[in-house]
């Protein structure tokens, strides 16, 4: 059966039956239709992609442009998820226009449901607040912000602390204050996030934040194609990179060896073509 698509209405509808909502990132046409596929309910087509897909060093070198490149790949593979695209470092910091400029363009070009940002200092806040009231529903995210990590002291868990902890409560009803439809609450401790979220009254995406409203992974992390050490929150459920890597060093060694192609992997010709070619190039 098909699945009706889910939109913003669906998500609360989830939310408040208390059926996780499950997101996902993707980052180009085959990993969009992955998700699809898989009947997730939100597809994120976020900044990793700078690094799992870019091989960028962090998530702040990625250009707007390229993230609109790949947002527009996965919004040709996804049909019923809803599409959120993350706001690139560089694209929001100067002005609330040139926010809501750079969210119009992800909608316009892309594609796309919804837009995600970062952070809840007062400047963030403006720029979501502006998003909304030009009529683009937008994802709020606190706790670890990845492309403000060096102000955060690095990719470490955030809210471990009373002031810390504190500082990401505010941080979370200050963005369902403004005005966004869900929020990501990024590296937090599960009992911290549990005391927040009796506070809300919008959708918590969690990662690495313990029991939510929801949960997203990087696919790449998921899947078991990333290469490295995995963050803690990460659960691999596939080995997808061991086995592409072993799939072609068969190949390689299967054509070195003369083992491809065999017979099966080749055309036949009409009876009398090539000996056809074969006279034309003799009276030559």
């Amino acid at each position: 059966m098909t699945r009706p698509r889910v939109t913003l209405r669906r998500l609360r509808e989830l939310a408040e039956a208390g059926t996780p909502v499950v997101m996902v990132t993707a980052y180009d046409f085959p990993s969009g239709r992955v998700a699809e596929r898989a009947g997730v309910d939100i597809v994120l087509v976020g900044d990793s992609g700078a690094q799992v897909v870019l091989g960028h060093p962090d998530t702040t070198s990625v250009t707007l442009d390229e993230m609109l490149t790949l947002s527009k790949a996965v919004r040709r593979a996804v049909q019923t998820p809803l599409v959120v695209c993350d706001l690139p470092f560089g694209t929001t910091e100067l002005s609330d226009e040139q926010a809501v400029a750079t969210a119009v363009r992800f909608v316009h070009e892309a594609g796309a449901d919804a837009v995600k940002i970062e952070g809840a200092n007062p400047s963030r806040l403006s720029r979501l607040r502006a998003i909304v009231e030009a009529g683009i529903p937008v994802v709020g995210h606190v706790g670890l912000t990845p492309q403000t990590a060096t102000a955060l002291g690095g990719l470490r868990a955030q809210g471990r602390t009373d002031d810390e902890a504190i500082r990401v409560a505010r941080d979370a009803l200050a963005v369902q204050d403004v005005g966004a439809f869900a929020i990501v609450i990024e590296a937090v401790p599960a009992d911290v996030v549990a005391e927040i979220r009796r506070a809300l009254r919008i959708p918590v995406i969690g990662i690495g934040a313990g029991d939510a409203d929801g949960q997203v992974l990087v696919q790449h992390d998921l899947l078991g194609i990333t290469e490295g050490r995995a963050p803690v929150f990460v659960k691999r459920y596939a080995a997808l990179g061991d086995a592409m890597v072993e799939g072609v060093e068969t190949y390689a060694r299967e054509v070195r060896e003369g083992f491809f192609p065999a017979a099966e992997h080749t055309y036949r010709a009409a009876p009398g073509a090539a000996a056809a070619v074969r006279a034309f190039i003799e009276a030559r």
